[in-house]
């Protein structure tokens, strides 16, 4: 298979992470016998300092004729009193709109020997297994340009849908749920707002399409509540995207490992973005200590979604699994009895492991 990949390192540790995820891409295809080709282009701060722009038109048009796009990270103190329009968060939000990744997909798992540093009892929490289907491109983060009015003493912000942005993210949900656990959970505040009225009435439509997949309607607040008291209730949520953004958010920190955490962004054609949900975090970059495993992960989610090569995806996941097993883990993370490594080593143990493992494989079939 040949791919060609955009890679935006982005700020902060983006570029130490980027470097880690290329690595293992690169593992993957000498043992598994694909062709990915790399090109790096810039988005956020870096773009900003370079090109006077968090979103350059070189990086927009490299990323639509690419098969993929792996992102780092963007942000940072050094550009926090740019005026709106020159700061970092621009260019993520305008590739999401430019190239119309309108579902991202979140999922939650917590590794066995890390769930001892979540905020909940480790009983709560184990078990845990859900994705977040949050819809991505549009609700009140774009609708009508917010404005203020009556000299500042008033503003308005406007949540718009239409039914066909509500329909394919609710698609991509039943879907997802059908190679899952077969739940769905919508989650809508119906009670009050009249775009989730229509949201709920259009998962009412859809369920009739999915018959494997029961489906529950859950109000936000409840949601909230219940990602905190009962997480492993959960298979897959989806949501508009302001609700979206809290609720995987607080999701994240469940399992203890915010580090851990992927994430995809995807349109209509299967092309995303991939990248981690944590931040540029400035304070270690360019030291060796940050975490590589969201990236790494959010590769292996490209290779899943946007590639189906799901044997290849399952490989790096158990080689990250593998590894924490062994004891080792970065700065961020705290393993009882176990070795900490910088992100070059942690790095090389994963390739080591996608190597050992695909050595092993082809052993076994001669030998068989």
């Amino acid at each position: 298979m040949k791919k060609r990949i955009v890679l935006l390192p982005g700020d902060g540790i983006g570029k130490e992470v980027m470097h880690s995820a290329k690595e293992v891409l690169t593992a993957i295809a000498e043992e598994y016998n694909h062709t990915f080709s790399f090109e790096t282009h810039e988005i956020g701060g870096a773009a900003i300092d370079q090109y006077g722009t968090p979103l350059p038109e070189t990086t927009v048009d490299a990323c639509k004729q690419a098969d993929a796009v792996l992102l780092g990270a963007v942000g940072g103190p050094k550009w926090d009193n740019n005026p709106s329009h020159l700061r970092p968060e621009r260019g993520l939000l305008g590739i999401r709109k430019a190239l119309d990744l309108y579902a991202n997909l979140r999922p939650i798992k917590g590794f066995k020997n890390l769930l001892h540093a979540s905020p909940l009892k480790e009983e709560i929490v184990s078990g845990s297994d859900l994705l977040i289907v949050r819809e991505l491109t549009g609700g009140i983060y774009f609708g009508t340009p917010s404005e203020r009015r009556d000299n500042g003493e008033s503003v308005v912000d406007t949540l718009a849908y239409t039914r066909r942005e509500i329909e394919r993210i609710v698609d991509k949900a039943f879907q997802a749920a059908q190679g899952r656990r077969g739940k769905l959970t919508s989650v809508d505040k119906a009670n009050v707002l009249e775009s989730s009225k229509m949201w709920r009435e259009i998962v009412e439509e859809k369920k009739a399409q999915y018959p494997e997949v029961s489906v529950e309607h859950v109000l936000v607040d409840a949601a909230a509540m219940k990602l905190i008291t009962n997480p492993a209730s959960f298979d897959v949520v989806v949501t508009e995207n302001m609700f979206g953004d809290i609720l995987s958010d607080e999701a994240s920190v469940l399992t203890g490992s915010l580090g851990m955490l992927p994430s995809a962004s995807l349109n209509e054609s299967g092309v995303g973005l991939y990248e981690p949900v944590h931040g540029s975090a400035p304070d270690i970059a360019g030291k060796g200590l940050a975490n590589p495993v969201a990236m790494i992960l959010s590769a292996a989610l490209m290779l899943r979604y946007s590639f189906e090569l799901e044997d290849e995806a399952k490989i790096i996941e158990d080689a990250v699994q593998s590894v924490l097993d062994a004891g080792y883990h970065t700065a961020d993370l705290q393993i009882p009895n176990g070795r900490k490594v910088g992100t070059e080593e942690m790095t090389k143990l994963i390739v080591d492991y996608i190597r050992t493992l695909n050595a092993s494989k082809c052993i076994a079939s001669c030998y068989y």
